[in-house]
């Protein structure tokens, strides 16, 4: 079957491999459509990070480069491995892309996804969407009904905000800023609409900004390269401040405009990967009693997050703005979000 796999950074290759074994316990899958992630841009570009290099395998995949990607994906059952009752041969399902021990601290604390040995399925190996079919243990598949599968494959970074918010503890009512406008502060907004919080998106990007006027899930789009940010900010808050801020640009200045945006006692989230450390205004955060806090992935956030798009309070077709077949990744996806980032939102892949 084909497949994308990453060998070293900036060589991701197009390559015949075998088709993954079924194994007992496990699901088969027939892979419809694979999002481009910005971690796959971030291991493209400097890695490898989540992917473990020749001569340091993963400890749970137990695999090394060249490793499949792909970690956002959809498909269809194919085969049921043996004890897998639940699940029928053609139903509709996505990935909770996880590797993890089962025996930490955090797992049996029921904190899965910070598993000491954690691995994202498509990154440290054991296949990904990024190929034309995989093999999940059953554990990590979830039914997603009458979901177009094109859409679902927007349900895992979907998941990604919605448990953003719920690490936030944002309610009905509340206002947010969300810096940054890229898929991942789209799809944050589009959670934080769904329950009823006012969105304020701070955006450079003029078609990033349309999106998310277009889509419907910023109230205020404000461009800080033009207009006063916190001044802006206070007028929509009648000088107190918002009561969450996400960070999902892994941009410094956003950061500090957060911490100048929040109310006092207000909560600001990382959303985003960084690829370098950061610096705050400790005095800021102390002075206002801010509480800043680190999300990663999800955790038990995927029944939740598919019942929002199945309810309609979250529409995930305007957020795909390419859609490609697996032999033109590199240069129709991948040079598209490096290069030309704000013609696109999400491109999905057909493989």
């Amino acid at each position: 079957m084909k497949a994308a796999r990453f060998h070293a950074q900036k060589d991701i290759r197009i390559e015949d491999i075998p088709e993954p074994e079924l194994r007992p316990g496990a699901v088969a899958i027939d892979v419809a459509w694979c999002g481009i992630c910005g971690t796959d841009l971030h291991e493209y570009l400097e890695g490898p990070i989540f992917i473990s290099p020749e001569g340091h395998p993963h400890p749970l995949s137990h695999e090394t480069a060249p490793v499949t990607l792909g970690h956002e994906f959809s498909g269809t059952v194919s085969a049921l491995g043996d004890g897998v009752t639940d699940l029928t041969v053609g139903e509709a399902v996505v990935v909770e892309p996880y590797f993890v021990c089962n025996e930490c601290a955090p797992c049996l604390a029921g904190n899965y996804h910070l598993c000491t040995k954690m691995g994202f399925i498509g990154l440290a190996g054991g296949g990904g969407g990024l190929s034309e079919k995989v093999v999940v243990d059953r554990r990590w598949v979830h039914p997603v009904g009458d979901i177009p599968l094109d859409q679902a494959a927007l349900i895992e970074p979907l998941s990604v905000g919605h448990h953003a918010v719920m690490r936030s503890g944002a309610q009905a009512g509340d206002i947010a800023l969300i810096g940054g406008a890229g898929p991942i502060g789209l799809l944050t907004a589009a959670v934080l609409k769904a329950i009823g919080v006012t969105v304020i998106m701070s955006e450079l990007s003029a078609a990033r900004k349309q999106k998310a006027i277009d889509t419907g899930v910023a109230d205020f789009v404000v461009d800080p390269s033009t207009e006063d940010l916190q001044a802006r900010v206070l007028e929509i808050t009648d000088g107190i401040g918002v009561d969450v801020a996400f960070e999902c640009t892994s941009v410094n200045v956003v950061l500090n405009q957060l911490f100048d945006a929040v109310k006092p006692a207000g909560v600001i989230v990382n959303v985003s990967i960084w690829g370098k450390p950061a610096s705050i205004d400790m005095q800021k955060l102390v002075l206002k009693e801010i509480d800043l806090r680190g999300t990663i992935a999800y955790v038990r956030d995927h029944a939740a997050t598919i019942e929002l798009v199945q309810q309609g309070k979250v529409n995930l077709e305007p957020f795909i703005t390419g859609r490609i077949a697996l032999e033109n990744l590199i240069d129709e996806g991948f040079d598209t979000l490096i290069n030309h980032n704000e013609t696109a939102v999400k491109i999905i892949v057909h493989p």
